[in-house]
């Protein structure tokens, strides 16, 4: 009768070990196969017969070996469990993903728990890995991150021009204001408005006026270098930060991009709409206390050109002792 129960036990755990929803793989001290249980076998594709005994590292090239066996070893010697979860290594076995819900995953991402097992002189002589799928975990946590992500670069963004917003604009600058304060840099900032932008609204109407300012940040951005940064600060006023730029070159920039906007005509309805910029520099200065002051330097020379007839560039070191 005993030994009746103690078959049936033994038949209970080979049925639970081969049905269990978790990878079950035990190896030798020399990386061999020793056991290789269902969850491994439906996907991998390869029988526990086909495996045992075989190199692990031979059956399954694409393994990181160098950091698995750092990762077992430990084990080994120090008798010690350990764990890797997916966000540190996605994935030991690259298994196809196969779930409906997380189709999106090319492959199972996968969690693991490495124990050693015992000798009979307590030695470890083998180490089990047990793996575990949360591809559904890994995808739902992605999906959530690059949400995350798209929803800060919305929050920083202008819906219409797609330029960066005021509030984010004015945060680089006051990054850029202490970077070159520090590395005693020169930076410049230009601030443009389109001329006469009502007339533009009361002929062409808010659409008309949209299609415009669209126009104007994609000539913007056509003029930028890479290390530029250019914003709407509002309304139909842009402006630009000139990072590692002097005065003779931002007003070299500054002019380009007055005759390429002056040459540049949107179109609307088949309709051209012929705008020009005023335009305001201001290089950076030991002066300025902080990076609002920087911004009422642009803001003064940016007058300083509408009040001397509009479609033109005015530079504060220019105006600044007429002030």
């Amino acid at each position: 009768m005993a030994a009746d129960l103690d078959m049936n036990e033994i038949h209970w755990l080979m049925d639970m070990f081969n049905t269990v929803d978790v990878g079950l793989v035990v190896l030798d001290r020399d990386y061999k196969v020793c056991v290789w249980n269902g969850f491994m076998e439906n996907h991998s594709g390869l029988l526990p017969s086909a495996v045992k005994h075989k190199d692990l590292f031979d059956l399954f090239p694409a393994i990181d070996e160098k950091w698995f066996r750092s990762k077992s070893e430990s084990v080994f010697v120090l008798k010690n469990r350990s764990f890797t979860i997916w966000e540190q290594q996605p994935y030991i076995f690259r298994f196809k993903n196969y779930r409906p819900i997380t189709g999106k995953a090319e492959y199972m991402y996968q969690n693991a728990t490495f124990i050693p097992l015992t000798n009979i002189r307590a030695e470890v002589s083998h180490i089990c890995i047990i793996l575990y799928d949360v591809t559904d975990i890994a995808v739902n946590k992605k999906e959530l991150e690059d949400l995350n992500k798209k929803l800060e670069q919305m929050s920083q963004v202008d819906n219409l021009t797609q330029l960066t917003n005021r509030g984010h604009w004015e945060d680089l600058l006051k990054q850029e204001y202490l970077r070159t304060k520090r590395n005693e840099g020169c930076s410049a900032l230009l601030m443009f408005d389109i001329d006469h932008f009502k007339k533009v609204n009361d002929k062409y109407g808010h659409s008309g006026g949209d299609e415009a300012l669209r126009h104007i940040a994609k000539l913007l951005r056509s003029a930028l270098r890479e290390t530029d940064i250019a914003g709407r600060y509002g309304g139909e006023e842009f402006v630009v930060t000139l990072l590692d730029t002097d005065k003779e070159g931002s007003v070299v920039f500054a002019e380009r991009l007055r005759q390429l906007i002056e040459s540049s005509p949107a179109l609307h309805k088949n309709l051209e709409i012929r705008m020009t910029v005023s335009i305001g520099l201001a290089c950076f200065n030991h002066e300025f206390k902080d990076h609002e002051r920087w911004i009422e330097a642009a803001d003064k020379a940016l007058y300083s050109s509408k009040e001397g007839g509009r479609n033109r560039v005015t530079s504060f070191d220019d105006i600044k002792n007429d002030l």
